[in-house]
């Protein structure tokens, strides 16, 4: 067990990424509900209000843990949720596994890269990580965009890795270091 001392808000140009609270489950279970959000992600559908406010309640024990960091996505302005955005942390490897998803109507407006940027930032700088990796399905092309916009490598594909809605899904895999996201930040190739 590690302890990340207080839960961090994060901050961007557009973005304040801050602690999901019990208050936020329906909102969550609106925009989490959606099939187009379930079906590039693992969340359940349908997602109801229940199951939000348990996966909440359960992000704030990993937290405590030292197993996992989910922020809300909000938007600064506006003070609206828009998403989620997370790490799974294994200490004893110095790695995390990056997942995110949006609601439907806040894809395509750079938000998932804004909001990458700043967590793969917190892992490499705060928590010491030596690498960060995101699966995606291979059907969802826009979140392998996302990450190679912030400079994640793409490793790999595992073949028919899940099945979602019936069907056989690939995953493909990217990555970062530390000393590629050290190397990025100083403008070094």
């Amino acid at each position: 067990m590690i302890s990340m001392g207080d839960f961090p808000t994060l901050r961007t140009e557009r973005l304040l990424l801050r602690q999901f609270h019990a208050s936020d489950a329906d909102i969550v279970q609106r925009l989490a509900g959606t099939k187009e959000v379930a079906a590039g992600t693992l969340l359940p559908h349908p997602y109801d209000a229940d199951t939000a406010a348990r996966w909440i309640a359960q992000q704030q024990e990993n937290f405590v843990a030292g197993t996992a960091l989910s922020f809300a996505i909000v938007l600064a302005e506006e003070g609206q949720l828009i998403g989620s955005i997370g790490m799974e942390i294994t200490r004893e490897h110095q790695l995390a596994r990056l997942t995110y998803w949006l609601g439907l109507a806040n894809w395509n407006q750079g938000y998932c890269t804004e909001a990458v940027q700043a967590v793969l930032d917190y892992g490499f700088t705060h928590l010491s990580l030596h690498r960060i990796y995101a699966p995606h399905f291979h059907n969802n092309p826009a979140s392998g965009r996302v990450l190679r916009k912030v400079g994640m490598t793409h490793e790999g594909r595992m073949r028919e890795h899940y099945i979602r809605f019936g069907e056989l899904v690939d995953v493909e895999i990217y990555g970062m270091l530390r000393k590629e996201f050290v190397s990025r930040q100083s403008g070094r190739p």
